[in-house]
C-alpha cells in the first residue's frame, strides 16, 4: 500500500503563498505589503523585492502598539486594524504611498483583511 503524504494546514498555505508570489513582486516604486498571521499577532513589512530590503515593518507585539494593547482591550481584527494604521505611516515616512499586497497565502478576510484596509486608511494605496 502506498503511503500517502499528508498535508499540515501550513503546508497548504506556503504553497499558496508561493503560487500567489510567482505573480506578486515588490519594486522600488512599488513595494510589496506582506502579511504573516499567527495566532494571537499580526505582521506585516513593505519589502523591496529588487534590492532584498525591507523598507518597514510592523508587528501587533511591537512597542509601538504596546499602549494601545494595554490601554484598550481591542479585539485581535481591531488591533490588526490598528497595526495597519501604523505601518502606513511608517511607510510613508520612507517615501512610500503605493504598494502591491501579498497576503501570504491567508485568505482575504478578518485579520488579513482590516490589517489591509487600516495601511489603506493610514494612506498607502494598493
Amino acid at each position: 500500500m502506498p503511503r500517502i503524504k499528508l498535508r499540515t494546514r501550513n503546508d497548504r498555505r506556503l504553497r499558496r503563498h508561493r503560487r500567489v508570489r510567482n505573480q506578486v513582486t515588490g519594486t522600488g516604486e512599488r513595494p510589496r505589503l506582506v502579511v504573516y498571521r499567527s495566532l494571537k499577532h499580526m505582521e506585516g513589512q513593505v519589502v523591496d523585492d529588487t534590492r532584498g530590503a525591507t523598507i518597514a515593518g510592523l508587528s501587533t507585539i511591537s512597542p509601538e502598539l504596546r499602549e494601545v494593547r494595554e490601554r484598550d482591550s481591542m479585539a485581535k481584527v481591531d488591533l490588526s486594524r490598528e497595526a495597519g494604521k501604523r505601518l502606513a505611516e511608517k511607510a510613508k515616512e520612507q517615501g512610500v504611498t503605493r504598494v502591491v499586497f501579498d497576503r501570504g497565502g491567508y485568505r482575504y478576510h478578518g485579520r488579513v483583511k482590516a490589517f489591509a484596509e487600516g495601511a489603506r486608511e493610514g494612506g498607502l494605496e494598493f
